[in-house]
């Protein structure tokens, strides 16, 4: 589990990184959109490790909530994206 983790968690970062360099506004939005579902994968991955009795309530809710503050980031922006993309 800690293997599925480490790279759900690591893909969000290197996603995010490539979309700063993105081929467009839709390679922008794909990027941000893999992010997200890496961001949902890891939200996953935490609360298993967590239930397992691998990590602490604490350290989960801790771990957690910085997951949850990236995702609605990670929405937000898509949905500015798009918005902007559909409006040009």
């Amino acid at each position: 589990m800690s293997n599925q983790i480490g790279r759900s968690a690591t893909s969000i970062c290197v996603n995010i990184a490539e979309s700063k360099y993105a081929h467009g506004c839709a390679d922008f939005i794909a990027k941000l959109e893999i992010a997200l579902k890496e961001t949902n994968e890891t939200g996953k991955w935490l609360e298993m490790i967590w239930k397992s009795g691998y990590i602490e309530e604490m350290e989960y809710r801790t771990l957690n909530r910085k997951c949850s503050t990236i995702r609605f980031l990670l929405v937000k922006s898509v949905t500015t994206a798009k918005n902007n993309l559909k409006n040009s």
